[in-house]
C-alpha cells in the first residue's frame, strides 16, 4: 500500500471501529438509505439549521451527533457488559473492494468494577464466504502475550490453529483494521474522536433523520457529507445508524467520492452489527480455546 493509501486508511480508522462490519447478508437490504416509513411522526432535520451545543461559544452542526455519542458511549459503559450478534463487513483494500464478510461474535467489554477488571474479549465465527466459512479468531486483552488465536475455515480448515499478533502482516491480511478495535463501544469511541476533528476542520454538511430501519430495527440516521474532495477529507458520505431503543449505533459506512458526475458513491468499507444482544453473561469459557475444540 503507498503511504499516501495507509495514511487514508488511517484517518478511516479514526472514524471507525472497531471492528467490524458492513451490509447485504442476513436480511440487512433495507438499511440502503432507506426513507423515513409511513406512519412514524419521527423528526426530519438538518441540523445546521438548529444550533447546537455550544463549544467556545460557537454552535457546530456536529454538537447534536457528538451529544448523541457521548450519551451513547457513557450508557454503554456503565452498563453493558457483553453481547451477541451476527456481523457483516465490507472493506475496499488497495482500491478493490473485498467480499461481504459475515461472522457470529461474542464481545465482553473492558470494565473495572472496585478494582476487578474484565478484559475485552471477542469470539468470532465466519460463515461467509464459503472461501472462509469455519473460520474461528478469539482474542483477550491482556493475555496470551496479546496475540490472538486463528483456526482457518474453508479449504484450509484443517490447518492447527496458529498465535498471531492482532496488527502482523498475517492478521491484518485483507483487513482495514486489527481485531482490537471491533466492537459496538470502541466505535462510538471512534466516532467522537473523529467527529471532534471534523468540527474542528469545519464545512460538513451534518443532517439527522429518524424512521429508518436497519433489518428492521428503527433507526436514527446521522449523516455527514463533504461535496467537494480536500486533502483533509477522508470520505464523501458517512453514515451512522444508531438504534433508538439500543441507543448505540449499529451500522456505519462511508463512501468515496463518485468518479462520475451523476456516478454513485463508492463504497470504502461498512460495517453492520445485526441480532445485537446485550448483557447475556459471558465467561472466560466463551473465549476459552477448548469450549471451540481447537
Amino acid at each position: 500500500m503507498s503511504k499516501g493509501n495507509e495514511n487514508k486508511a488511517m484517518g478511516r480508522r479514526a472514524w471507525l471501529q472497531a471492528a467490524c462490519f458492513g451490509a447485504a447478508a442476513f436480511g440487512v437490504a433495507d438499511v440502503w438509505g432507506q426513507a423515513p416509513q409511513d406512519g412514524l411522526k419521527q423528526p426530519v432535520f438538518r441540523v445546521a439549521k438548529r444550533g447546537g451545543v455550544p463549544v467556545n461559544n460557537k454552535p457546530s452542526p456536529l454538537d447534536p451527533a457528538l451529544k448523541m455519542a457521548e450519551d451513547g458511549l457513557a450508557a454503554s459503559r456503565a452498563k453493558v457488559f457483553d453481547y451477541t450478534c451476527k456481523i457483516v463487513k465490507r472493506e475496499r483494500i488497495n482500491g478493490k473492494v473485498g467480499n461481504v464478510e459475515t461472522m457470529e461474535a461474542k464481545i465482553r467489554n473492558h470494565k473495572d468494577v472496585n478494582g476487578r477488571v474484565t478484559p475485552f474479549s471477542v469470539y468470532l465465527n465466519f460463515k461467509a464466504p464459503k472461501s472462509i466459512k469455519g473460520r474461528q479468531v478469539l482474542y483477550t486483552a491482556g493475555a496470551n502475550n496479546g496475540k490472538l488465536l486463528a483456526k482457518e475455515g474453508g479449504n484450509l480448515r484443517l490447518l492447527p490453529a496458529v498465535w498471531l499478533r492482532p496488527e502482523g502482516p498475517i492478521a491484518m491480511r485483507g483487513q482495514l483494521y486489527p481485531l482490537t478495535e471491533i466492537g459496538i463501544e470502541n466505535l462510538m469511541a471512534k466516532l467522537i474522536e473523529r467527529g471532534t476533528k471534523e468540527k474542528k476542520i469545519g464545512g460538513c454538511e451534518v443532517t439527522i433523520r429518524g424512521g429508518y430501519k436497519v433489518n428492521k430495527r428503527l433507526c436514527t440516521l446521522i449523516e455527514l457529507k463533504r461535496p467537494t474532495k480536500g486533502p483533509k477529507f477522508d470520505f464523501h458520505l458517512a453514515q451512522i445508524f444508531v438504534d433508538e431503543q439500543l441507543q448505540m449505533p449499529i451500522r456505519y459506512a462511508a463512501y468515496d467520492w463518485p468518479h462520475a458526475p451523476g456516478a454513485k458513491p463508492e463504497v470504502m468499507e461498512e460495517y453492520t452489527y445485526l441480532d445485537v444482544e446485550l448483557n447475556k453473561g459471558l465467561n472466560n469459557k466463551d473465549f476459552d480455546r477448548k469450549t471451540y475444540g481447537f
